[in-house]
Parts: C-alpha cells; sequence; structure tokens
C-alpha cells in the first residue's frame, strides 16, 4: 500500500511569478514597456515562452495592474492576476498572496522574474533551479561585474570602487514560498529585489552565474538591443 503523503511531506514544486504591472517611465515608450513589440512580438511574451519552456516550473503567474486588457488569450500553465501594487515589492506581495490562495504550499519554491527581462533562456531558469533547489535559503542569477565602478558626488568622481566582490543582481530570483512571503512583510514595499528582502533576515542567497544578455530592458536602447539578441537566436 502507498502512503500518502502530507503537504508537509510532498517534494516541493517550483512556481514563476512575474510582476508585469510597471508603467516603464524609463524606457520611452508608448504605453508599458513590457506589451512594446520586440522580434515580432510583444517583450513580456518572450519572457513567458522561456518559464513555459521549462518543465519542472509547474505553473506561471503573471501580477498585472487592475483593468489590463492586454491578456485576452489563455496560455498554457499560465494564471494572470490583477494584484499590481504601488511597487515592485507590493505587487510581488499580492502576487505571493493570490498564489497561496491558488494552493502554492509554504516549502515550494517561487521564482520571480522581471516581465522585462525577456532575454533570460531555459537554460539559465534551469541552471538557477538546480543551483538552489537543496539549497538552506535560495538564490539569485546575477552577472559578475565586469567594469570599473565608480562612486559619483556632484557630477565628479568621488572614488573607484573595488569590483572583485561586486555582482549584477538578476532575475529570476528564487525563494521558498513561505520565507520570502514572511520576509517582503517585515521590509515593506521599498526594496527593489527578492533577495534583499531575504538578505534583511539575515539569510545570505546564494549568487548563480547568469550572463551579459540577461539585461533589465529599462531604456530606450535596450530595445534595440533585446530586438537584436532575439533575432539572433532565431534558427
Amino acid at each position: 500500500m502507498t502512503a500518502t503523503l502530507t503537504p508537509a511531506q510532498s517534494p516541493p514544486r517550483f512556481f514563476a511569478l512575474i510582476p508585469c504591472a510597471g508603467t516603464g517611465s524609463r524606457a520611452g515608450a508608448v504605453g508599458p514597456k513590457q506589451y512594446q513589440v520586440v522580434a515580432g512580438q510583444p517583450l513580456v511574451m518572450h519572457t513567458v515562452a522561456a518559464f513555459q519552456a521549462v518543465t519542472r516550473i509547474a505553473g506561471v503567474v503573471i501580477a498585472v495592474s487592475d483593468g489590463d486588457d492586454f491578456w485576452h488569450t489563455p496560455l498554457s500553465g499560465v494564471t494572470v492576476v490583477p494584484c499590481g501594487g504601488a511597487t515592485r515589492a507590493a505587487t510581488v506581495g499580492n502576487g505571493l498572496a493570490a498564489m497561496t490562495a491558488q494552493g502554492v504550499l509554504a516549502h515550494d519554491w517561487v521564482l520571480v522574474h522581471d516581465a522585462a527581462r525577456c532575454l533570460v533562456t531555459p537554460g539559465q531558469i534551469n541552471a538557477l533551479i538546480d543551483a538552489c533547489q537543496h539549497d538552506a535559503v535560495g538564490g539569485l542569477l546575477a552577472h559578475k561585474l565586469a567594469d570599473t565602478l565608480k562612486r559619483e558626488s556632484g557630477g565628479r568622481v568621488e572614488a573607484t570602487l573595488e569590483r572583485a566582490d561586486k555582482w549584477l543582481a538578476q532575475t529570476p530570483q528564487m525563494f521558498r514560498m513561505a520565507a520570502l512571503t514572511q520576509a517582503l512583510g517585515a521590509v515593506g514595499d521599498n526594496v527593489t529585489d527578492e533577495a534583499s528582502a531575504i538578505e534583511s533576515t539575515g539569510a545570505r542567497p546564494l549568487l548563480v552565474p547568469g550572463g551579459a544578455q540577461n539585461i533589465k530592458v529599462t531604456y530606450p536602447d535596450d530595445f534595440a538591443l533585446a530586438e537584436a539578441i532575439l533575432r539572433s537566436r532565431t534558427p
């Protein structure tokens, strides 16, 4: 007779949460940048496709602003939730609450990923899962800083900083549902990424090498770069 696993005993699952409620004010685009067409389709659709290609992802939740009318056609394995907040952290917190209501368990893993990071690959997502699934804390994709780093004051260089231990945080960022929910609830809505919230608890997230191409499309020039990279990947 096969024993029935309780929720606490069941193997943890992997879910993706994509906050998609931003306005993209720095991008210089008309309307939210995540819906601008890049390489033949809306930017965010490239992002979603990368997660759909990872078989270990049990589901993708997209957290959008109330009244967002972009998502007309159902997508396989994707749930769209109108729970956008005033900040990215608020949107993520609301998304986590919605996922909990939908049955995501405290020990399940959540991979939070920027909608505008459309160049992430299934290979990078799988690498993050492989690195973090047995880790006590979780971690994030990041890219080791290659450029010389300056500190500015009044428009002039104040100091040159040591770069050997500096990394650029990327996404996805992967943490347990309960730990991330509690950490975000404790620090408030102004943290700019999930790792910062986890760090505030005293934990030290794992840094998993991402890649230079895993940029967040933020400024007008980024669209042309993303277009070129995506088209270079097309057979």
